[in-house]
């Protein structure tokens, strides 16, 4: 969804010209999530300067660069500076919307969002009602006017810390978010906080740090509410002064070998793409978290005390790399992920499948294979191109576990109240472990008593942290908003999971063998399939461009390659695709086939492939000229169609065959159609809000 990015520097000078080019080029690793805005610290003392912009992240440079005034080469021995990215929910993208939001024109408070604030509106009534102005039609506003509000309504002797005003801010919030807030009041100081957006903090020190952890504060008796009800017509109940403050730990967070504070630098941001090029030493906010970094300090204090939550939070080590993030050779991010394939299927399996004893190990379920071998069901919760992946792994699952599973979109599983039991088993898949409807899900199943195991591609992400056990991926850094590599990953995955559930029946060893040696197989086959890049290529422009709508058929295990290639192509170039299940086809989709609507035919040779010539046969008596994807041994398939020919795998995995040339197509076609590959409309790589 939207991108936060924020830099502080603490007794390390540097210059506005290296401070606002750390934030362009976070905000560029965070492009894809929407439009531009920055903070920066002015020449004057508590001066903000806010520069907005509707576009990319060079539109913005360029406008910074066009100031005139603004002195480039000016130092700062310490700084704070903040920006943002947004991807628009509350109002239309333009200029007034942008981040950051302020309280007032003098900027005492200034506020950078990713999230949604579900009580905006009754906020903003009481707040206008107050005669706070409002600029936007944001629901971020609210948390600026909110904070100045509270501020306003204490007395002058006795201000609440920084600290105590966000958590009171904080506990009038309602729906998902991470914010992070400057002030006027609170020069050279930073609030970082989290509830259901990701947040993570870059710490970069000269000299090594003396603890590799933060110890979590708590205050003493809850504050008050900030915003009560209005009781007939009263206004607002000014806020209690007296509540105590949050006491401050007896110890810095980060302390030199000598025990003075030592210069350090500090990268916020809502996904480690955009601090790796900086700092490798990262930590994960946890719902809840209010960091406060003052002088080159960060303590981290909790909205309310949990008792099941942990009082430290470690600094990890970022294991990706920066050219991981970068396009290279490569037109677009799609296409570089396209072609990684080959390397991530690889490390998908790396250290989990010995081919030489055909046995498959999950070190992060080995605790609870037990558990799930004798659960009631098997429940599969996800969204979009993750549920795809369910779909395309349900039957194998099945076949092998003989343990009834159930596929579920998140969002509907949530409106449904699907009932969920003690003995249930319910895995939750998600590229980046932030998908918000998701993670909604996973806790509505974890208070219902179900093992919870997630399926992402994001170590540290709110779904890795929340499940009880699970799979981390190993796909790599995905920045192309259209998911490719994550979705074969996701596959691989799930058919391991299968594996090693069924390991003890000895009734499947023939076919689990079977599968595996394919598996081994995999990284060729997919390089020869990527081979057909050209071909692929010349068809799209000669028979797919111009087109108004596509139809996609197939079933079984082709079944969710149909939907996952339909799902690229309309994310992309923005043409109605449909994938149906050809066993419906004569349900109603028949009624759509004549001979100017294009139809790709997905038949592989497996046990369906007679059904699926039986649709053929329906499709071509309708004068369709169907586009056929099949098997390169296949010899049935007259001259007359356009084949496209990929090599052939066991049936369960056929599916990560042909699904690529989809892949490509729905590039191809995007690119000829000129329209934004990585960055398509209207759509954010990571769903952080329902």
């Amino acid at each position: 969804m939207c991108g936060i990015f924020a830099y502080l520097n603490y007794l390390v000078e540097k210059d506005r010209r290296y401070i606002i080019n750390t934030l362009l080029t976070g905000l560029s690793r965070l492009e894809y999530r929407g439009y531009d805005s920055l903070a920066v610290n002015g020449d004057k003392e508590n001066e903000f300067l806010i520069f907005r912009e509707v576009g990319k992240v060079a539109a913005l440079r360029a406008k910074i660069e066009s100031q005139s005034t603004l002195d480039m080469n000016k130092k700062f021995l310490s700084h704070t500076s903040m920006a943002h990215t947004r991807w628009a929910t509350h109002g239309q993208p333009c200029e007034k919307n942008s981040h950051p939001h302020r309280s007032d024109p003098n900027n005492e408070f200034i506020v950078v969002h990713n999230g949604i604030i579900t009580n905006y509106k009754e906020l903003r009534t009481i707040l206008e009602k107050n005669g706070y102005l409002f600029e936007s039609d944001t629901d971020t506003e609210c948390i600026a006017k909110l904070a100045k509000y509270i501020w306003d309504n204490h007395a002058k002797g006795s201000k609440p810390t920084f600290t105590t005003l966000v958590k009171a801010v904080c506990k009038e919030l309602e729906g998902a978010f991470a914010i992070i807030v400057k002030s006027t009041h609170f020069p050279d100081e930073v609030i970082a906080t989290r509830r259901g957006s990701p947040l993570l903090i870059g710490v970069k020190t000269q000299k090594k740090l003396k603890v590799d952890f933060v110890d979590v504060e708590f205050g003493g008796a809850e504050a008050p509410a900030a915003v009560a009800q209005p009781k007939g017509n009263s206004l607002l109940a000014p806020i209690n002064p007296s509540h105590p403050p949050m006491q401050r730990s007896q110890s810095r967070a980060f302390l030199s070998d000598d025990g003075m504070p030592q210069p350090i630098e500090y990268f916020l941001a809502s996904d480690p793409s955009a601090i790796v090029e900086h700092t490798k030493r990262v930590l994960y906010l946890e719902d809840g978290d209010i960091a406060h970094i003052d002088e080159g300090e960060l303590h981290i204090h909790r909205l309310r005390r949990d008792d099941n939550m942990s009082t430290m939070r470690q600094i990890q080590t970022l294991e990706m790399e920066l050219a991981e993030i970068m396009k290279g050779s490569f037109d677009h991010f799609m296409q570089k992920e396209i072609y990684e394939q080959p390397e991530s299927v690889v490390n998908t399996m790396r250290g989990r499948v010995n081919f030489d004893t055909r046995t498959v190990t999950l070190g992060g379920l080995s605790t609870y294979l037990a558990t799930i071998r004798r659960c009631r069901r098997i429940v599969f919760v996800a969204c979009g191109t993750s549920y795809h992946s369910c779909i395309a792994t349900r039957a194998i699952f099945e076949e092998l576990t003989e343990i009834p599973i159930s596929v579920e979109l998140a969002s509907d599983f949530l409106d449904r109240k699907t009932p969920i039991f003690r003995d249930d088993v319910c895995v939750f898949v998600s590229q980046s472990g932030e998908t918000a409807d998701t993670i909604l899900a996973l806790r509505y199943c974890l208070e219902r008593g179900a093992l919870c195991v997630g399926i992402t591609n994001t170590v540290g992400s709110s779904i890795s942290r929340e499940t009880h056990c699970g799979v981390h991926i190993n796909a790599g850094p995905e920045i192309g908003v259209a998911s490719t590599k994550a979705y074969t990953s996701q596959f691989i995955a799930l058919v391991m999971m299968a594996l090693q559930l069924s390991e003890d029946r000895i009734s499947k060893t023939e076919r689990r063998n079977a599968i595996i040696d394919d598996l081994c197989r995999l990284p060729q086959v997919i390089k020869e399939t990527l081979a057909l890049d050209n071909e692929l290529k010349q068809l799209s422009r000669e028979s797919l461009v111009k087109q108004a709508s596509l139809l996609i058929m197939g079933r079984g295990y082709q079944n969710a390659t149909c939907l996952e290639g339909a799902l690229k192509i309309k994310e992309l170039s923005y043409m109605h695709s449909e994938g149906i299940l050809a066993g419906e086809l004569k349900h109603g989709p028949l009624a759509l086939i004549d001979e100017n609507m294009p139809v790709i035919l997905i038949m592989t040779k497996d046990s369906l492939y007679p059904k699926v010539q039986s649709a053929l046969q329906q499709v071509t008596a309708r004068k369709g000229h169907p586009i056929i994807i099949c098997n390169t041994n296949d010899s049935n398939i007259p001259d007359k169609y356009r084949t496209i020919r990929v090599p052939q795998l066991v049936d369960c995995l056929q599916g990560l065959i042909t699904v690529i040339p989809l892949q490509l197509l729905s590039y191809h076609i995007a690119v000829a159609r000129g329209v934004n590959v990585d960055f398509p409309r209207n759509l954010a790589k990571s769903v952080t809000v329902e």
